[in-house]
């Protein structure tokens, strides 16, 4: 275990609750793999990076703890936990069970005229991955996925969904942004929402269950999925 220096984080700008805003940018950065598993990170060295005062970083790591993302050590920080593979796999299979049905039965309750709104969060993912921000990738992709599922109308699925998301590891992003793959795959944002248009939620459900085989597959770090 080593008390680590902080990689470059994004600043966050004013927002009516700080710590809301921190705590979604530590918990990107730690799905991407930003901020390595059995690392520690200081709350005074993260608010630097973050451009805050170390209370909010704390305030918003100790939100982390209670989802299992970090874990307090005593006068030293908050030491990043890690997932096995054998977690990694209950995850993703979990969530191929949850949400490529609840997007197919989603299809037909998006108004024509949410489609845009839903364009530009898709558009976000696309932007974070062409100027290299994995941290906004995978916060932007989180808030593009838990709105569409919203449409769901079950507020209970949305929860679990993204407490799944959450412990989830993307490990490897940074090989998908060097090999130029990670653009591709953020497209398929926009492909999902091609079939949402055309309201074709067989096509919607079949889009969905292979960008989730991605997470377990190049984006944790292995080999392309088959799911």
């Amino acid at each position: 275990m080593s008390l680590s220096p902080v990689p470059e984080l994004p600043g966050v700008g004013p927002r009516e609750n700080l710590r809301d805003r921190i705590r979604a940018a530590l918990r990107a950065a730690i799905i991407s793999g930003e901020l390595e598993p059995g690392v520690v990170y200081s709350a005074p060295a993260l608010g630097t990076q973050f451009g805050v005062s170390a209370t909010p970083v704390r305030e918003a790591m100790l939100d982390l703890v209670k989802e299992g993302l970090v874990v307090p050590q005593p006068n030293k920080g908050f030491r990043v936990t890690e997932v096995s593979e054998e977690d990694l796999d209950n995850l993703a299979a979990v969530r191929l069970l949850i949400e490529p049905p609840a997007v197919r039965e989603s299809v037909r309750a998006i108004p024509d005229d949410d489609l845009p709104a839903l364009r530009g969060l898709a558009q976000d993912i696309v932007d974070a991955a062409e100027r290299g921000d994995l941290v906004g990738y995978v916060e932007a992709d989180h808030v593009f996925h838990l709105t569409l599922l919203g449409y769901s109308g079950n507020p209970v699925l949305v929860e679990v969904v993204s407490g799944l998301r959450s412990r989830t590891r993307l490990l490897g992003l940074t090989p998908l942004l060097q090999s130029g793959r990670l653009g591709r795959s953020a497209a398929e944002h926009h492909e999902l929402l091609d079939f949402i248009q055309a309201r074709d939620p067989v096509g919607a459900e079949l889009m969905m269950h292979r960008h989730i085989g991605h997470v377990r597959g190049l984006w944790a770090g292995g080999s392309e999925g088959t799911t």
